[in-house]
């Protein structure tokens, strides 16, 4: 089966610094794939070296089956959307998405036809005449994707497009990219750091970490079965067991991740693990609140409306066994 887009034993390294180190990845045909990781993990570095603005020190790309390295931007099959949108102030909204059907002799007639049709793919239509400054930030970004969208590209690489966005205008904007992204059927890849985006729209999540993949797999996958220490704590903040603690409640001596909301109050004294509260918050739809419990500090996450103990106060904690996760990392 062809892929998308295939990473083999891929490298990019800047002087000694190993931006991306020997990375493997196969992205679907039509797959919505979010690469995941915080600064510096090398996320971005592998976009770029997809859409071409990197080369590759090592290794070799394929998009569609055929190679890219050495190939420049323009000639792949592929556009980016920018997090900054990266729109020509001086051009109207038409213009701007139009703009890269000009750079490939498309007439005036038919490109605007084509834009006209991006910027109702997008919702935007009749706001052609507009300059950027005229829009919101979230039109802004429409414009942005709709400019990418028109090249017909069979791979769309959105580079953090939601992170300039408020809270609910980013939560509404992914919904909208997901939509849009199975009404169209192409691959889209999206680079960012929020765990919660890449959980809510993608097929299948890598969660990078200095320059290497430390996982890949679908967002249930990677929330429920972390297969790293790293992992269970970037995506979800999940509770890490040290090996002596869990081999006390599981009998091995392994790494764990126990999921916060996967944790109950005891309903009778001296059941399950004892511990004192040492903070509490209200996050609206849930509480939250820290134990100390036999030297490790587990957080408690229970929906709103139940019964939250006050700071200080002495409780006891249990889960299911099968919800207490033994992870692959050697104790």
């Amino acid at each position: 089966m062809t892929t998308a887009v295939s990473f083999e034993k891929v490298s990019r390294h800047f002087g000694a610094v190993r931006a991306v180190d020997a990375v493997d990845l196969d992205i679907r045909p039509g797959e919505f794939f979010a690469m995941l990781g915080p600064s510096g993990s090398g996320k971005t570095t592998c976009l770029r070296l997809i859409a071409g603005f990197e080369q590759p020190t090592a290794g070799s790309i394929s998009i569609f089956g055929e190679r890219a390295e050495g190939v420049p931007p323009y000639r792949r099959n592929v556009n980016t959307v920018f997090q900054d949108y990266a729109l020509f102030p001086h051009l109207n909204v038409l213009d701007n998405v139009a703009y890269g059907l000009m750079v490939k002799g498309v007439g005036r007639t038919e490109r605007a036809k084509q834009a006209e049709d991006a910027l109702k793919l997008v919702q935007l239509p009749g706001y052609g005449a507009r300059r950027p400054s005229q829009l919101s930030g979230g039109q802004r970004q429409r414009v942005a994707l709709a400019r990418a969208l028109v090249n017909k590209p069979r791979v769309l690489l959105l580079d953090e497009p939601l992170g300039a966005l408020d809270l609910k205008l980013r939560e509404n904007m992914q919904e909208e990219l997901k939509l849009l992204q199975r009404a169209l059927g192409i691959t889209f890849v999206f680079v960012t750091h929020d765990q919660g985006e890449a959980l809510s729209m993608a097929d299948r999540v890598a969660v990078f970490n200095d320059g290497r993949i430390m996982q890949i797999g679908t967002p249930q996958d990677i929330y429920e079965r972390p297969q790293t220490r790293f992992v269970a704590d970037f995506v979800g903040s999940s509770n890490v067991l040290s090996p002596d603690f869990v081999a006390r409640y599981s009998g091995k001596r392994r790494w764990a991740s126990l999921r916060p909301e996967k944790i109950r109050l005891a309903e009778k004294a001296g059941q399950g693990v004892a511990g004192t509260v040492r903070a509490r918050s209200f996050l609206g739809a849930t509480n939250r609140f820290t134990v100390d419990a036999e030297g490790t500090r587990l957080h408690v996450i229970t929906p709103a409306g139940q019964p939250v103990p006050e700071d200080g106060a002495d409780v006891s904690l249990v889960w299911l066994p099968a919800d207490l996760h033994l992870m692959d990392e050697p104790a």
